[in-house]
């Protein structure tokens, strides 16, 4: 399962990098992606968009906004992959 969660972590840090135009080494497990990569709400609904299209998954609007941090969108994919 790791190798799993590394290969979606990668994809997830990769449609943030591409959606905020930020150094890839920002994006890290614990960034926010608000306060530390300036993401702003019209750009965390196409992440979370991206994020869907990218991973075959819906993500509903309640835990879409709990999507504070990098780590908490990779754990969300993670948990909804079969």
């Amino acid at each position: 399962m790791e190798d799993g969660r590394a290969d979606i972590a990668e994809r997830v840090r990769n449609i943030i990098v591409e959606q905020l135009a930020v150094e890839k080494s920002k994006v890290v497990d614990d960034a926010s992606i608000v306060d530390d990569l300036g993401a702003d709400s019209l750009e965390m609904v196409q992440i979370v968009m991206l994020i869907e299209d990218e991973f075959g998954i819906a993500i509903p609007d309640q835990p879409a906004e709990g999507l504070l941090t990098v780590r908490d969108a990779i754990d969300y994919v993670v948990a909804s992959q079969p």
